[in-house]
């Protein structure tokens, strides 16, 4: 096993919780950036071949993370909202079409299709987590217009997990399109396509996958893909991207489709470095320390009087996330507070979000809580 605190050199004041909104990098991740940047000082594109290769690595890698079928399936995108954005607009909607999605979800993967009402398509939120089943609530929200279900796999202000493989099934069933935005799962918890049988999946890189913002993937199940109309053009689209003096031209047969110009490629370099540590780890290692890290934060927190935990206690129905509110504190304060004393985390919810990963050692969760003791006592 890994000797994990080689990767992950952060300071020892540092209390990092804060992975649902941007991950560090391992010690990997920035030395492959690093010499990225020094080959291209010293030679430029001189090995672009090689560049190429690492490219089709991280593709290869990816269709892994999520077992997809090939990476012919995976687009390489900017963003979340860059995978979200080419289904939304792609879709052949027509004017009466239903999409159902989850009141207060991230606003991005609300956005994408709030924006279809030009079209005549009912964007139909459904405030699903105040009910005591939320996926029921979801599934019985689909009505004979509706021709698509968006969701993300984990909440990300509360960090309720959905069951995916349940919605995934009930689309199936109704005959409606799954559009899954999954960056708030991906590094944390293992997913399969082969039980959360989604047609399209997205995310970025930078959250619990631990690499650089900008570099994100996009899957697209492979009958969909000629169905999805393009909306952005350029060289590396084509069926023959490199043959840049061919006058005549045809989009990829590929994901690659979607993906419209000069890829990212020290964002590329970048996460596949980090997906090589995860692999090296394995996804249930990952998850079951993630859980421990939690579990472990939760007990302490629930010896604190006045707070309440906000996220289910039922390991299935969270991830990553542990949310929590203190009853007489008020939460920017307390915020404002924790991240003075350099606990690194997030005011969502209506409380503070803390988010460890799975290498956070237990000293940086016990001094989390002391500092969460301290500060409360402050206020």
């Amino acid at each position: 096993m890994l000797y994990l605190p080689s990767e992950f050199p952060q300071e020892p004041a540092l209390c990092y919780l804060n992975h649902a909104a941007v991950g560090p990098w391992p010690r990997r991740t920035a030395q492959a950036v690093a010499n990225f940047a020094q080959q291209n000082m010293f030679q430029g594109a001189e090995n672009y071949p090689e560049w190429t290769k690492v490219e089709r690595r991280l593709r290869e890698r990816l269709a892994r993370l999520i077992n997809a079928p090939s990476p012919e399936d995976i687009a390489l995108v900017k963003n979340t909202s860059e995978g979200l954005s080419i289904v939304s607009q792609g879709l052949d909607w027509r004017s009466g079409d239903k999409v159902v999605g989850l009141a207060g979800d991230f606003c991005s993967n609300e956005m994408v299709w709030q924006v279809l009402q030009a079209q005549g398509v009912r964007y139909s939120p459904v405030d699903a987590l105040v009910e005591p089943d939320p996926e029921g609530a979801l599934i019985a929200a689909i009505g004979s217009k509706t021709r698509l279900l968006a969701i993300s796999t984990v909440h990300f202000a509360t960090g309720y997990r959905f069951d995916m493989p349940r919605l995934a099934d009930a689309c199936r069933t109704k005959g409606v399109l799954l559009s899954v935005d999954a960056i708030q799962s991906l590094g944390a918890l293992p997913f399969d396509l082969n039980e959360i049988r989604a047609d399209f999946v997205t995310s970025g890189g930078h959250k619990w996958l631990l690499s650089p913002e900008g570099q994100g993937f996009m899957y697209c199940r492979p009958d969909l893909r000629d169905h999805l109309t393009l909306h952005q053009f350029g060289w590396a689209m084509r069926e023959a991207p490199y043959d840049f003096e061919r006058e005549t031209w045809m989009p990829a047969s590929s994901a690659r489709r979607f993906e419209s110009g000069t890829p990212n490629m020290i964002g590329i370099h970048a996460l596949d470095a980090s997906l090589s540590l995860y692999e090296e780890l394995g996804s249930e290692f990952v998850a079951d320390r993630l859980a421990e890290n939690l579990a472990y934060l939760e007990s302490g927190l629930r010896e604190i009087a006045g707070i309440d935990i906000v996220t289910p206690r039922d390991h299935k129905k969270r991830a990553g996330i542990l949310t929590f509110r203190h009853a007489d504190t008020n939460p920017a304060a307390l915020h404002g507070a924790l991240m003075r004393n350099r606990v690194i985390c997030a005011a969502r919810a209506g409380g503070i979000r803390l988010a460890p990963h799975y290498y956070t050692p237990q000293t940086v969760l016990e001094a989390t809580l002391s500092k969460i003791r301290q500060s409360i006592q402050l206020i």
